[in-house]
């Protein structure tokens, strides 16, 4: 989107404000690799990924008026996105999509630094998409949409315990499956 100007883009959602289906198509076009990707990181499979994504683009598309040209498109966008992803997640669950539970005793409560190993990225998102939904989502509203656990916790309505107890639980199952690939590598 370098080469892309800011007033083509200002042009293209007036457009998508009356409709137009130039303007919908040109705003799909630039956003899409982007938005999509995000919704593979959230969803389990590529179906669930693909569905989430055509719904959040029509939400958009339905509420695009609402944008006030004021901060980033793209940031917009991914709100609707993430707001989508997340409802989708807790619509799965029966019960409660999070369970608001944090043990001081047992939980992790300062975040580790990982150690740094090669893996391919296709990889690691498989990684990603394997963990159990309320890691999974936790773990990428934080290292991939850079929220603060204050922020996570107020958009899933658990405490900021839960969100940092969730994303050590997730960076310590995604340490695991790592390097049981770099002992397999090495026996």
């Amino acid at each position: 989107m370098n080469h892309f100007l800011k007033d083509d883009l200002e042009k293209y959602i007036k457009l998508c404000i009356k409709n137009d289906r130039e303007g919908q198509l040109k705003i799909y076009q630039l956003f899409s690799p982007v938005l999509y990707g995000i919704c593979l990181k959230y969803m389990k499979n590529e179906d669930d990924a693909k569905d989430v994504f055509q719904e959040a683009f029509v939400i958009a598309f339905q509420k695009i008026s609402q944008y006030k040209f004021e901060g980033s498109f793209e940031g917009w966008l991914k709100r609707i996105f993430i707001n989508k992803l997340i409802e989708t997640l807790n619509k799965k669950k029966k019960e409660s999509f999070f369970l608001d539970v944090f043990d001081p005793d047992t939980d992790f409560i300062e975040e580790e630094e990982l150690e740094a190993i090669p893996i391919e990225q296709e990889k690691l998102l498989e990684y990603i998409r394997d963990l159990p939904d309320q890691y999974r989502t936790v773990f990428n509203l934080y290292v991939f949409e850079k929220m603060k656990h204050r922020e996570i916790a107020e958009l899933l309505k658990i405490s900021e315990g839960t969100s940092k107890s969730n994303l050590n639980r997730a960076k310590h199952i995604l340490q695991k499956r790592i390097l049981s690939i770099k002992n397999f590598k090495t026996a």
